[in-house]
């Protein structure tokens, strides 16, 4: 079954979320490992659907991914 990418314009979280995890020097791992240690169920897998665009993102992820990063809603939502 071939994945469809979401809308570039509905995309913004996800390529929000890889810009800052990158600025911030994390990888996909370790916010994954962040995430399943703050019982968020997500793989690594899931992290790359989100931040390519291809999978939407839930709500209790998009709360804890905030918190790890230390960043605002704000900035991943613009």
């Amino acid at each position: 079954m071939k994945e469809e990418k979401i809308n570039d314009k509905e995309n913004v979280i996800g390529s929000n979320i890889r810009r800052i995890r990158v600025e911030k020097g994390m990888g996909q791992t370790e916010l994954v490992r962040e995430l399943q240690l703050r019982k968020i169920a997500i793989t690594r897998e899931t992290l790359v659907k989100i931040e390519g665009g291809r999978q939407h993102i839930k709500l209790d992820q998009l709360r804890a991914i905030r918190d790890i990063l230390k960043v605002p809603y704000e900035d991943l939502l613009q």
